[in-house]
């Protein structure tokens, strides 16, 4: 990957700023969608079906367009930067690149093309109550009943699990290992407790009490979830940085019209010297992303550049969310107003596979792997 868009990636993510700009131009928008089920708008998402974006990253034997970890960032920068609640990310890339890597020729087949054209929501059902990222200790079981399996114990958060219609649920077989399994969100034994986060999106828990299930691949299914981790942290960060641009865009504008004492508040030093400081940790936040895009791109898939991706990211989203509402004053922690919302989500990011902290233990439990470290900054 280059540091910059080639012509196909620049239309691409021309395209999809301009399809989200036309129904989420506002931040009133944005709140009439999440406050309406299903929580985003279909006919978005019915044109991001129309226009390949749903299987973006889906081979093209899995009815998709077999686009790159590039194309997905400048999709998901967009999608950060408007604050889209259209659930690409969560009911389509991960799950679905979970079934495209371990599912049969016929699993993948029978679902990922109804869910390219966005008729099939997927949701992946990994974390379980109590367990702090990066934890792999399970306690859903998995138990082989004649020719299937069925499914036992809760996983929440579930993100998109309210309205997903097909789970992908994570277990721990007879013999220890973990396995994936499909399961029917209707399914008998399944049952759905949906909630909406601080953020305006969805989630749900989910217990399983017995559920039939079909078994995703076999073996061991532990590296193909650490996979699905790391591309997540990497869609979630890139997702982030939208979010950032626009907040820090917001607060510029709102510092060059909004006047105190008959002066624009841009004109006086402290408020613009914090302006700047936000401006360097855009870059840093940006720089990571592309760190992140690039190792992806050449095929290098490492939980540890995920961690430096996301703490720094996680830092300069603190620092921006923070800046930006105080920056507005109180007009900043308004419903009405855009940039608070902004915060709530950059702060949700932060806190999904790990926080500041957790992605800092990863980073200190690697410091032995290394010669030298640099501690100055």
């Amino acid at each position: 990957m280059h540091f910059e868009f080639d012509d196909e990636q620049k239309m691409l993510r021309d395209t999809v700023r301009d399809l989200l700009a036309k129904t989420y131009g506002d931040a009133e928008a944005r709140r009439r969608a999440v406050a309406t089920d299903p929580g985003y708008s279909t006919e978005v998402w019915r044109q991001l079906a129309e226009t390949g974006i749903l299987g973006l990253t889906f081979s093209e034997e899995d009815g998709g367009v077999g686009a790159g970890p590039e194309e997905l960032m400048a999709v998901m920068v967009e999608i950060g930067r408007v604050l889209a609640p259209e659930p690409l990310l969560d009911a389509v890339v991960v799950p679905g690149g979970l079934i495209g890597a371990l599912g049969s020729a016929e699993q993948r087949g029978r679902l990922l093309p109804e869910v390219a054209e966005g008729s099939l929501l997927l949701a992946f059902a990994h974390a379980e109550p109590g367990v702090r990222w990066p934890s792999t200790t399970l306690a859903t079981t998995a138990t082989p009943v004649g020719d299937g399996w069925t499914i036992s114990g809760t996983k929440n958060p579930v993100l998109r699990g309210d309205g997903a219609a097909t789970l992908v649920v994570s277990a721990v077989r007879p013999d220890g290992t973990t396995g994936l399994f499909l399961v029917q969100a209707d399914a008998a034994g399944v049952t759905r407790t949906a909630y909406r986060t601080h953020d305006g999106l969805r989630g749900a828990q989910v217990v399983f009490d017995g559920a039939a299930a079909e078994e995703l691949g076999t073996g061991d299914a532990s590296a193909a979830i650490t996979e699905a981790t790391v591309r997540a942290q990497a869609g979630l960060c890139a997702e982030a940085v939208g979010a950032m641009e626009e907040s820090l865009r917001l607060t510029s504008e709102y510092l060059k019209q909004r006047k105190q004492f008959g002066v624009v508040l841009a004109k006086f030093q402290t408020l613009t010297q914090r302006a700047a400081d936000m401006y360097v940790s855009l870059e840093l936040a940006q720089s990571m992303n592309l760190y992140a895009t690039m190792t992806l791109a050449d095929g290098i898939v490492d939980p540890v550049v995920a961690s430096r991706t996301k703490l720094q990211i996680s830092t300069a989203a603190r620092h921006i969310g923070q800046e930006a509402v105080q920056l507005h004053g109180g007009i900043g922690v308004t419903a009405e107003y855009p940039v608070g919302h902004y915060f709530s989500r950059l702060t949700a990011i932060e806190h999904t596979l790990g926080g500041r902290s957790e992605h800092l233990k990863v980073l200190a439990d690697t410091v032995s792997d290394h010669e030298m470290v640099d501690v100055t900054g």
